[in-house]
């Protein structure tokens, strides 16, 4: 999950970085099938409450926190479905 108020660059980037940090850090990785789908939300506050709602549900997730953006999140990633990206565009 990726903000959209990012430059299409920025987003690409970052869409690598959370990629990189969920192989590196989940907890319970599940990804087996090599598919990526990228989902964009509209910025930071959006993506700062699916965090919220992702942690309330106990659904686990990993965030990038990019330092050039003064270590804001920039996107999150996830391996399990669930009701809060159904309704989110692919970017």
């Amino acid at each position: 999950m990726i903000r959209k108020d990012l430059s299409p660059s920025q987003q690409a980037v970052q869409a690598g970085h959370v990629v990189a940090e969920y192989l590196l850090h989940s907890q319970t990785p599940s990804w087996k099938n090599e598919i990526l789908v990228y989902l964009g939300v509209k910025n930071l506050d959006q993506l700062e409450k699916h965090k919220y709602l992702f942690s309330r549900e106990g659904i686990p997730f990993v965030e990038f926190k990019e330092p050039d953006l003064n270590n804001e999140t920039t996107a999150i990633a996830t391996d399990i479905e669930n009701k809060y990206i159904q309704k989110l565009n692919l970017i």
